[in-house]
């Protein structure tokens, strides 16, 4: 004989949810719940100000460094940030250079911001070879000087194209922005970075919202 039951949490009065399908909603499945999607996709250049709407151009002269790009939390979602790729692009670009000029005297910092402080992913960005190494070697492609090297990018000329995914360093959703704070993905460029061709870097993640 069939019971009629119901699974409620005593402190907060909250019952457990059966969907139509009559699956009773605690983990993921194979199918997706018949529910309000709670993530929307997010994609942002790092930017001088932070905004999509601020400057995306990581080129700077030397007497505006140091120089700070980021992607900040947001004020509505929790933010997840799973991915930054990077285009560092100047022709005949080698791996011992930061494009096609000498490595980079003070390089470049990545980190991000949290409620305990600052979390340095990596301090000393000065080459394409230190750039491609933080991303683990990913995307993996070409061989000997072409190793990593894209043809044709960012107006025709080589390119460094690294992507840095942060769920091999925090699975499984990366680098978390809490909502309605301060936080932020940052890196900051501590030398002239404007005698080269290209060079930024996008996020992309989710938005969790309620």
């Amino acid at each position: 004989m069939p019971v009629n039951a119901l699974i409620t949490d005593p402190s907060s009065g909250r019952q457990a949810t059966v969907t139509s399908e009559n699956h009773l909603v605690t983990t993921q499945y194979t199918c997706p719940p018949l529910e309000p999607q709670k993530n929307r996709v997010f994609r942002q250049f790092l930017t001088d100000d932070g905004t999509a709407t601020g400057t995306s151009s990581m080129l700077i002269a030397a007497a505006a460094a140091p120089t700070e790009f980021w992607v900040q939390a947001c004020e509505t979602a929790d933010r997840y940030i799973t991915t930054l790729s990077f285009v560092i692009a100047d022709d005949g670009c080698d791996l011992d250079e930061f494009g096609a000029i000498a490595a980079l005297v003070n390089g470049c910092e990545l980190f991000y911001e949290t409620y305990t402080g600052e979390v340095v992913i990596d301090d000393a960005l000065q080459t394409n070879w230190d750039f491609v190494r933080a991303c683990l070697g990913e995307p993996t492609f070409g061989s000997g000087a072409d190793a990593f090297k894209a043809r044709d990018v960012e107006g025709k000329v080589d390119a460094f194209i690294p992507i840095l995914d942060f769920r091999r360093y925090i699975p499984p959703y990366g680098i978390k922005l809490d909502m309605g704070t301060r936080q932020r993905i940052v890196l900051r460029v501590n030398d002239r970075t404007d005698q080269i061709d290209a060079f930024d870097a996008k996020a992309y993640g989710f938005d969790r919202f309620q």
